[in-house]
């Protein structure tokens, strides 16, 4: 079987780069491949396509993995992993290691993405479904929906409070749909390490959303 590869067009030059996984590499430790995927990520927001290179050698695996898992389908998985990529390319220079190690935040992306595609086909699927039955479309509560989208404002300002490792480990969890155990190997951290820092987490999560009533 063919190694993937990712083809993405620069919009300055027109030209096309070919991103192809390396099949030999140097082994080296886990924190030794933490600190170069934060440098090769923070030059792949300089445009760098070198580091960019690297980074999808180091995280193709797992980003094929995670959107597998989801979707079920190999072809669609190989077709949103390489969507995910393209992504992460426009949106490496917004990377800030004090949010989180690279990999937890592509696996984040990577899984966010994948939700998305199912919740496309979803809707596609509905739409064809109501459009054969020539079923009217049922209106939208617009009430209902700025609360949610107020709600989701106060949350994002509470965890912008929790600790680092406290908001990387209930961002996984609660919004990216890891399971502990999944956290834990993301992150390369015991597993109750993982449920202390999700349990201490989202009580002060609610505690600070309390306050904000």
């Amino acid at each position: 079987m063919n190694e993937p590869t990712l083809r993405t067009r620069t919009e300055q030059t027109g030209q096309t780069t070919t991103f192809r996984r390396r099949t030999r590499r140097p082994v080296r430790t886990t924190s030794t491949l933490t600190d170069d995927s934060v440098i090769d990520l923070t030059l792949a927001g300089t445009g760098d396509e070198a580091a960019f290179g690297r980074i999808y050698d180091q995280f193709s695996s797992l980003v094929y993995g995670i959107v597998l898992r989801v979707l079920r389908d190999p072809a669609m998985s190989e077709e949103v992993a390489q969507e995910i990529f393209l992504e992460l390319w426009r949106l490496a220079p917004r990377f800030d290691s004090a949010n989180g190690s690279p990999k937890s935040w592509i696996a984040t992306m990577a899984h966010r993405r994948a939700v998305d595609r199912v919740r496309s086909e979803q809707s596609r699927r509905q739409r064809d479904d109501r459009d054969a039955q020539l079923q009217p479309t049922e209106g939208v509560d617009v009430h209902e929906m700025v609360a949610d989208q107020l709600d989701r404002v106060r949350v994002q300002k509470c965890l912008a409070e929790l600790s680092s490792v406290q908001r990387e480990s209930v961002t996984l969890a609660y919004f990216g749909g890891f399971t502990y155990r999944e956290v834990a190997s993301i992150l390369d951290v015991a597993e109750g390490t993982i449920k202390t820092r999700i349990r201490d987490g989202l009580t002060k999560l609610r505690e600070k959303l309390d306050d904000t009533e």
